[in-house]
Formats: C-alpha cells, sequence, structure tokens
C-alpha cells in the first residue's frame, strides 16, 4: 500500500436519526472521510463537522429509489484518489418498518417501499461501491446492519423479517463472491441488538390486536433493556475495527 494512504473512507446510509446519527457522530474523527446518505439533512452533524478536521460530505438521497444514488456513488468513487486511503467501508444502516399489521392487510406500496429501503437499497449500493473500488490497494468492508428480526418470524412484520433475512442471506453470498477476487471485500452482516430508537417507539406504539408481540416490546422499555442509540454505535463500530471482521459474515453483536 502506497505510504500516502492515510485516510479511511465510511460511507453511511441512515445517518439521520437513531443509532445512525450515532454512528456518523462517531465517525467524524481526524483521519475520516465520511459520506452519508440520508432523507434528511442533519445541521447538527454538519456543525460538528465543522468543529473537527473530518471530512463531510452530505447527500439528501430517497432510497426507495436506489438505483440513481447508486450510480451517483460509484461515480463519485471514480473520481476519488484510492491512493489516499487506507480502508474503504460501506456501511447499509438504513431500514424502514411498514404498517405494524398482518401480511393480509398491507397496503402493496408500503411493502414495496421497505423492501426496497431494506433489500434492494443495500445490494445495489453495495455492488456499485464493489464495482467502483475493486482495483483499490486498500481494506474494503461492507458492514450491513442486519436485525434479531431476519434471524426469527414476528407476526405483523413480515416485510420487515423478510428484508433483513435478505440482508443476512445476501451477505452469505457475497463473502463466497470476495473470498474468490483479489482483495476481495470483508462483508459482515451484523444485528446490533435492541436499541432506544424511532422504531422501538412504533412497535410499541402499535394495535395490540394486529401486533401479539407489543407486550415484549413494551417490557424492554420498562426494564431497561434498551441500549441507547451512542452505545450501540459504539459497539458496532468497535465490531467494525475488530481484526477479524468478516470472519463471520453473519454475526449479532452480542455475541462478541
Amino acid at each position: 500500500m502506497p505510504a500516502s494512504a492515510s485516510r479511511h473512507l465510511f460511507i453511511l446510509t441512515g445517518a439521520s436519526r437513531g443509532m445512525g446519527q450515532a454512528m456518523a457522530q462517531q465517525l467524524l474523527a481526524p483521519g475520516h472521510t465520511l459520506l452519508t446518505l440520508s432523507r434528511q439533512p442533519d445541521p447538527a452533524l454538519q456543525a460538528a463537522a465543522s468543529a473537527s478536521s473530518a471530512d463531510l460530505h452530505s447527500w439528501q438521497a430517497d432510497l426507495a429509489d436506489a438505483g440513481p444514488v447508486a450510480t451517483r456513488l460509484a461515480d463519485w468513487l471514480r473520481g476519488q484518489d484510492a491512493a489516499t486511503f487506507a480502508s474503504a467501508t460501506l456501511i447499509n444502516n438504513a431500514g424502514v418498518i411498514p404498517a405494524i399489521q398482518p401480511l393480509r392487510d398491507a397496503d402493496g406500496d408500503d411493502l414495496a417501499h421497505a423492501l426496497r429501503v431494506g433489500l434492494e437499497a443495500p445490494m445495489r449500493l453495495t455492488a456499485a461501491f464493489l464495482d467502483a473500488t475493486r482495483d483499490w490497494p486498500g481494506v474494503r468492508r461492507v458492514l450491513n446492519i442486519s436485525s434479531g428480526l431476519g434471524r426469527r418470524p414476528m407476526a405483523s412484520q413480515a416485510s420487515y423479517c423478510a428484508a433483513k433475512a435478505g440482508m443476512d442471506h445476501f451477505t452469505r453470498c457475497l463473502a463466497l463472491d470476495e473470498a474468490q477476487a483479489p482483495n476481495g471485500a470483508r462483508v459482515c452482516s451484523l444485528a446490533p441488538g435492541v436499541i432506544d430508537t424511532d422504531m422501538q417507539a412504533q412497535l410499541r406504539g402499535a394495535d395490540a390486536a394486529d401486533f401479539p408481540d407489543r407486550g415484549n416490546f413494551e417490557r424492554l422499555k420498562s426494564g431497561g433493556q434498551l441500549t441507547s442509540p451512542d452505545e450501540a454505535a459504539l459497539r458496532v463500530l468497535a465490531y467494525l475495527a475488530r481484526p477479524d471482521f468478516g470472519r463471520e459474515p453473519v454475526a449479532d453483536v452480542r455475541d462478541a
């Protein structure tokens, strides 16, 4: 690797709320270039970047229409000086929970939106990232933020569970692809644990008649079992920094 390779590039989706916002704040560090892709701008992140020596690029992006975003990302990456980066990492964090109800009652557009954001967008962004950086000399990593609900079923959560299960399995396939490639990327689909975010509030506020597991989520909150977004971000980024990152293509931060 060239001696000039001293910076670390991070690309993060869903950086405007919850754990994604916390990860973005924590990635604003000297020697880092951070590109965020979010539906809404985050003035606090811009202010924090101005106060640090981090290099921040923020794009407003609709990941329900991932094709143009993936094309823009690939073009942007091809315009970078690869020799300056010791590593490049894509973190697919964005996801949505559609209306919490049995599949028979679901709105088709709502289902499609959840699957596009939660599964299609990560696949398209990952493909664009790996193609555009295939000749980069530094370490390349893809971190997909999954969920325990990708590994166990839950009533009234078919689209979210399906998106996360698909994320896990495409990561397994991707690991096989990259194992055969020169300087193949290290990849992992990581469940971050239960986090005190807007998604949790959405689950606790669901109609109990439609969502039989609502009480379990209420007990997680009342029992103090939810991790704060800041703590969850710390744990996820620590996992990303491990020298054995990618050894297991599907993992849970709580088992680390």
